[in-house]
């Protein structure tokens, strides 16, 4: 799992080592800003949640002020993968599929060089 060596490393130097709730926080806050900036009243976040999840949010107010939220979560099989909004099951067709991909790699790059680096 990648969490093992930064906490060894956060216990060295902190103490105690953050919790894997504090750390996917932290990078779903990262992740959410790869895809551009986040406007002001509005939350996105972007993160893998373990092996196999990774999870889209997004939270806002419209103009009345009525709070609106949005999760995808996309499931990864060995031979699928399915996008889950509002418990409905889609398999990604190719074009998302790959730009899931992209959207990974950035954000396993981003996570290495903004938090994990920091920590050390």
């Amino acid at each position: 799992m990648k969490f093992n060596s930064i906490f060894a490393i956060s216990k060295q130097i902190n103490g105690n080592p953050p919790t894997n709730r504090k750390l996917i926080r932290r990078e779903a806050k990262i992740g959410g800003k790869l895809f551009g900036p986040v406007p002001k009243g509005h939350t996105r976040e972007f993160f893998c949640l373990d092996d196999r999840t990774w999870v889209w949010y997004e939270e806002w107010n419209d103009e009345n002020s009525k709070l609106h939220h949005s999760t995808t979560r996309y499931e990864i099989y060995p031979d699928k993968i399915m996008k889950v909004q509002n418990g409905e099951f889609y398999p990604l067709g190719r074009e998302e599929a790959v730009n899931l991909y992209k959207a990974a790699q950035i954000y396993n790059q981003r996570i290495r060089t903004e938090l994990y680096t920091q920590v050390s």
